[in-house]
């Protein structure tokens, strides 16, 4: 065991060593460059530090003048107050959790698929009005959410699906964004190498799952994100389509911790934990995919 520890440092201080004498190699404006690069990523983490040690101050330290940065008495009390606020309710906080993780499941399989099959369809087998049709979808980024609301009401409850986890689905599977950025990779796709794929009998869906995912990967990793950002912190679908509160989503319950309330001090670390339960789910899924998108951008053809 203490053989691997020394081999470990052995090797983290080679790869020290590697760094300084790269870094010695640059001249004085690149050394400039990279230090101000290097601050501006410390200063960029401290919102990402905040929300962490925010959550595990008790509730002396919340409301300290002026405001401590780093916890001081860190306690796991504002968790259990947040899990202890349903458990005199029909519904607990783990049922919102796990409505969340449901929907946003569904949901981000859902944008990722339809934008990429759409975008392939736009890109690789353009049909009469196929500009119309990518004009419309450019032209939609243009609405706000409000704009939509109403026919979306509409929509959702002549379909019958108000209360249901398709009423959180469906109303987020059009992704316009997805479309653009995923059809704009799939344009680099050579025309030649499908055309080679179908002479070897491959099915257009084979075409699609072999071929062409596997080459636009960045965009598919960026729109992941995206898509997963957008679901998991959705709390509208919640609100206008579901009135039963066992199938409302997490970002709802969260919303009304602090409302309605008499006073301004009430729930306030059960708010900061559960700030920090909503955002660790989408740092997690922001470095595994963005570790994906360097790694898959660094070694494609595409470029």
């Amino acid at each position: 065991m203490r053989g691997l520890d020394n081999r470990m440092m052995q090797r983290l201080y080679g790869k020290r060593k590697e760094w300084m004498l790269a870094v010695r190699r640059f001249d004085r404006t690149q050394q400039a460059i990279v230090l101000f690069l290097a601050l501006l990523s410390v200063f960029m983490l401290l919102p990402i530090v905040y929300v962490f040690n925010h959550a595990f101050k008790p509730l002396h330290e919340l409301f300290l003048f002026p405001p401590t940065f780093i916890v001081q008495d860190p306690t796991f009390q504002n968790f259990i107050e947040l899990l202890a606020l349903t458990q005199d309710t029909v519904v607990p906080a783990t049922r919102y959790l796990f409505n969340s993780i449901v929907v946003t499941f569904l949901a981000t399989a859902g944008m990722v698929a339809t934008g990429a099959l759409c975008a392939y369809a736009l890109s690789k087998h353009p049909f009469p009005g196929a500009k119309l049709v990518m004009g419309s979808i450019i032209t939609s980024l243009l609405f706000a959410p409000e704009t939509i609301a109403i026919p979306r009401y509409v929509v959702v409850q002549s379909l019958g699906i108000m209360n249901t986890y398709w009423g959180h689905v469906l109303p987020m599977i059009a992704m316009p964004v997805g479309v653009f950025l995923i059809k704009q990779f799939i344009d680099q796709v050579p025309n030649e190498m499908i055309e080679a794929a179908k002479i070897d009998g491959t099915t257009e869906f084979g075409i699609f799952l072999r071929i062409v995912v596997p080459m636009v990967t960045p965009a598919i990793a960026t729109i992941t994100i995206l898509a997963f950002q957008n679901a998991w912190g959705n709390a509208e679908t919640s609100t206008l389509f579901m009135q039963e509160d066992a199938m409302k989503t997490l970002p709802f319950y969260m919303g009304t911790l602090t409302s309605n309330l008499a006073n301004a001090v009430a729930r306030q670390g059960a708010a900061a934990a559960g700030a920090l339960i909503m955002f660790l789910p989408q740092l997690i899924i922001f470095l595994l995919s963005q570790r994906k998108v360097i790694a898959t951008m660094a070694h494609s053809g595409i470029k």
